[in-house]
C-alpha cells in the first residue's frame, strides 16, 4: 500500500508533515513543550525574538492540527497553558533527532570556521 496514493494523492508525506512542523518558531515551540506543560508568557521567555502575535498564530496552527492542547482556565487573571497531544508527544524522537543533529551541525560548522 503507498501512503502517498491512499492517504493523499499527489502529496509527498514529508511535504505533509513539513507543512505542520515548518517554519520558522514551530519546532522551537515543540522543543520546549516536549518534555512539560508551558504558559504562554513563559513560552514568551524562552523564545524571546518572537512577537506576541507570531507566537499565537503558531500556537494555534499546531492546535488545530491536533499537536498542542491549549487548556484554559476561568479564573481571573485568565491562565492559559499549552502541551503537546499524545499525538504530539510522537513528535519528541523527531525532535530529540533534530537536537543532535543541531548541535553536530554547528561543530561542523566551527570546524570549518577554524580552518579558514
Amino acid at each position: 500500500m503507498n501512503i502517498e496514493t491512499s492517504v493523499c494523492p499527489g502529496v509527498c508525506p514529508v511535504e505533509a508533515a513539513l507543512d505542520v512542523i515548518g517554519g520558522k518558531w514551530k519546532g522551537v515551540i515543540l522543543y520546549y513543550l516536549r518534555d512539560e506543560t508551558r504558559r504562554f508568557n513563559e513560552l514568551r521567555r524562552l523564545i524571546p525574538d518572537v512577537s506576541q502575535r507570531m507566537l499565537t498564530k503558531q500556537l494555534r496552527e499546531l492546535e488545530q492540527c491536533r499537536i498542542v492542547h491549549r487548556k484554559i482556565y476561568r479564573e481571573i487573571p485568565p491562565k492559559v497553558e499549552y502541551s503537546l497531544t499524545d499525538f504530539g508527544k510522537s513528535l519528541t524522537p523527531i525532535m530529540t533527532s533534530l537536537q543532535q543533529w543541531g548541535l553536530e551541525y554547528a561543530e561542523e560548522i566551527a570546524e570549518i570556521r577554524g580552518k579558514k
